[in-house]
């Protein structure tokens, strides 16, 4: 559900220049720790889709239609807060892992409307994982002032 006070804090009047703000912008890598924080500050919805036809091909309604009588962890998108809670207690060294390795997730696609906004991503497959890349500049900006604190 949406923090409304958390929301309105941040400057814009469309989900897009909101998210914006944040470093939340279509075709951008985010890392998923950074989604993760955003989902539970802010309350937006953030989905995450492991398969990259129905990413950008399908609305995320639609898929959320077509998925739902399905479990929650077999189907092709999760909300990043299930799928980070669901690693962590399957994985307890995930959290030391992310440290290591920065799960980047790329954005596909802002919507909704003002008060009720979603973002979705498309998690990367493991043959695009570069293990030997150096890590990202951390993506764990400070909220702007008279926003939420982060965890």
């Amino acid at each position: 559900m949406l923090n409304k006070a958390a929301w309105a804090v941040l400057p814009g009047t469309t989900p897009s220049e909101k998210l914006a703000r944040i470093g939340i912008v279509p075709g951008s890598a985010v890392d998923i720790r950074k989604l993760g924080n955003i989902e539970e500050n802010y309350g937006v919805p953030i989905y995450l889709f492991f398969e990259e036809v129905l990413a950008r091909e399908k609305t995320l309604a639609a898929v959320l239609d077509a998925y739902e009588k399905v479990p929650e962890y077999e189907r092709p998108v999760i909300r990043v807060s299930s799928f980070l809670s669901f690693t962590q207690e399957n994985d307890p060294s995930f959290e030391q892992t992310l440290g290591e390795f920065p799960l980047m997730v790329t954005i596909v696609a802002i919507g909704g409307t003002a008060d009720e906004p979603y973002v979705t991503g498309l998690m990367p497959f493991l043959d695009e994982l570069d293990m030997d890349a150096a890590p990202p500049e951390p993506g764990l900006h400070p909220f702007p002032e008279g926003g939420p604190r982060a965890g």
